[in-house]
């Protein structure tokens, strides 16, 4: 089966409430989840809701990872996005699941842009510098 992108759906369940209502801890997390899986971080933006709560995103070359917390219910909804089949993302989960201090887990795996070709899908096609103009 051809694929564009894996996409994990993660619900972490009986989170450390302290941490995960620190948004500085909660980027430096994610960041840190992007390295152990392989992937290129391009950009990051998180937001620390009032009285609590953090969501962010860090872009990468590959797609993207996003967290959203409810530390009141010691929750934590987390996507990781990549293209490709380099990229480790059950490695950068256990991290955070470890990390996150999560108590159960529920993962939901989604193959998108689930394309019909006869040949294997080029993700990140070489630039030929043969090209004609």
């Amino acid at each position: 089966m051809n694929y564009l992108g894996n996409h994990l759906l993660v619900e972490l369940y009986n989170c450390n409430t302290s941490l995960i209502n620190n948004v500085v801890k909660i980027e430096e997390l994610l960041l840190e989840a992007v390295k152990i899986s392989g992937a290129t971080a391009l950009n990051s933006t998180f937001h620390k809701f009032s009285p609590h709560g953090v969501s962010g995103v860090v872009v990468i070359s590959e797609s993207h990872f996003s967290i959203h917390t409810w530390p009141e219910y010691g929750y934590c909804a987390l996507d990781i996005f990549t293209c490709g089949t380099e990229i480790k993302s059950e490695k950068a989960l256990d991290f955070l699941k470890e990390e996150l201090g999560a108590g159960s887990i529920s993962v939901t795996e989604v193959k998108r842009g689930i394309l019909d070709f006869p040949v294997k899908l080029l993700h990140k096609p070489e630039v030929s510098e043969k090209c004609a103009i």
